[in-house]
Formats: C-alpha cells, structure tokens, sequence
C-alpha cells in the first residue's frame, strides 16, 4: 500500500490541573508547588528533562495563585514587572540582556512577598548567568526535581501524549510499549509522535504489531 502523506500537526495538549498525573516520581513537586507560602525566601526552582512535566506544572501553579508565566527567551529589558506571583520557564535559557531585567524582577519579587517559580532543564547553578548579584540569588533558590517514571507515570505520561493527539492504540499495544520503552519522558513523546506520523503514512491501526514493528527500526525494542 503505497504511503500517504503525513503532516506534523500539533497535539492539542492539556495542561490543566486535572490531566497531571502524581506518582511517586513527581509526588514532591506537585506537593511543593501546592504551598508557595512554605517556599524559603519566596522562590522555588523545578528542574527536570524535556517533557517531564515542568510546563503542565507550571500552568497549574499559575492558575491556582494568577502568576504571570514568562518564557526566559522572551524576556527583554522592556518586558513589564510582575505585581504578582512569577513562573520564569526554561530559566536555563535566559539571554545574558535579559539577566538585569530578571535580578530586579527578583528584588521586586522578595520584597514584597510573591512568589517566583524558575523551570529548568539544570540547577540555576549552571545557567551560565553572567550577573553575579543574579547568579547567586538564583542558585540560593530552594531546588526540586521531577525524576525519571515509574511504571505508574510512564503508563500515564504515555496514555496522556495519546489523548492529546486523539490516538486509540489497542490495550496490548499500550502494554507492550509500557514494557519495552525507555524510562525517559522525551523519549516516550518521540516514540508517540514517531508512532503517530507512521500510522497516517502507513493507514495503520495502533496495534501491537505495528507498535512493535516502529519500535525495532528505532532500535528501542529492548526485548
């Protein structure tokens, strides 16, 4: 049969407070960011791999205190000050001209009480930022980590990157990548994009032999 064409289109994604899953691997962070008001000096840096969580946790964060969510790489020296709670996502992203913005952003911040949630792929301490007075405040903040899934987060994350592209995959085909996939959130969403674009290329139901078939050419079959 021959192949069709297959667009990358954009999984409408869900990030509202009842889609995230807690299991043990990010029990602590979802706890700790249920109480802002126990963070020590008002700040908090959430630190985990790509597609672990850290944005969905982020939005929940923000819609339960009204924070204001910045993107570091889109930040300039004319972005508004905060009034309120802050999320500062991909801090480990932040452009050196933005630095001076975010040290009085802080400042603002600790004085009067707000909160400031940074997100990062890595501590604050190897941001590289370049400001002194910044890099220490910023490496002082209190430091929680999403850690890689257990069988109960992994089945969830996956299921949940399903739903957001409105894929069915039979119940055996869910069973045989829970066994065989990597413990690793980006890897898990590669593999359900991956497994989304061949079966529009190939008119392929998501059973567990098609599953099976596009885990061995990525060489990810462990079995």
């Amino acid at each position: 049969m021959p192949r069709q064409l297959a667009f990358d289109l954009p999984a409408n994604v869900r990030l509202e407070a009842q889609d995230f899953f807690v299991s043990s691997a990010n029990e602590m962070p979802y706890a700790l960011l249920q109480t802002p008001s126990t963070w020590p000096d008002h700040k908090l840096a959430l630190i985990g791999p790509a597609g672990s969580g850290k944005t969905h946790l982020a939005r929940v964060f923000a819609e339960q205190t009204g924070a204001t969510i910045l993107n570091a790489r889109n930040i300039t020296a004319d972005t508004p000050m905060p009034t309120g709670p802050l999320v500062v996502e991909d801090g480990d992203a932040l452009p050196t001209d933005s630095e001076e913005w975010l040290f009085h952003a802080h400042n603002a911040l600790r004085r009067d009480a707000h909160a400031l949630l940074l997100t990062g792929k890595t501590p604050p301490s190897r941001w590289g930022i370049t400001l002194p007075d910044l890099a220490s405040r910023l490496s002082a903040a209190t430091r929680i980590t999403i850690e890689n899934p257990d069988d109960a987060l992994l089945t969830a994350v996956l299921l949940k990157h399903f739903a957001d592209r409105q894929l069915a995959p039979t119940p055996d085909a869910v069973a045989y990548l829970i066994k065989h996939l990597p413990r690793a959130f980006d890897a898990v969403r590669n593999i359900v994009e991956t497994l989304d674009r061949e079966a529009l290329a190939q008119s392929k139901p998501l059973s567990r032999p098609f599953v099976r078939t596009v885990l061995d050419t990525m060489h990810l079959d462990e079995g």
